[in-house]
């Protein structure tokens, strides 16, 4: 089974991305800041990431530079979610190692699309 984490402060995003990752047959944990989500990537890589720009203690870009500098840190494909369309965010994310950006809120259907588009769905 493909495993994803979904970084992210908030309870409720975490809990509805964990839903529809679940629903897409993900084995699923959960992060609410970089520090915790770095933690996790050491205990089990993910295949995936879905990746929050503010939050507590260390950020979306501090997370994605210090996991591409990890062993197998490389690997997982990182879907950066944010409340804006922000281009230089945006720019930054993709420079820090993100693979890919994803309005919130989002739903399944174009989640799903952004999975299979990097052939994980």
């Amino acid at each position: 089974m493909k495993h994803a984490m979904v970084v992210d402060d908030s309870g409720v995003i975490r809990k509805v991305a964990r839903a529809i990752l679940e629903g897409l047959a993900f084995d699923t944990c959960e992060a609410e800041d970089g520090v915790a989500a770095l933690f996790a990537c050491e205990q089990r890589m993910p295949e995936v990431i879905l990746l929050d720009w503010n939050m507590p203690q260390m950020d979306g870009v501090g997370f994605l530079r210090a996991l591409r500098k990890m062993p197998n840190g490389g690997a997982p494909r990182v879907i950066y979610c944010g409340i804006e369309n922000d281009r230089a965010q945006i720019a930054e994310a993709m420079r820090a190692g993100a693979d890919a950006f994803l309005l919130k809120p989002f739903d399944r259907r174009t989640l799903l699309s952004k999975l299979s588009g990097m052939g994980l769905a």
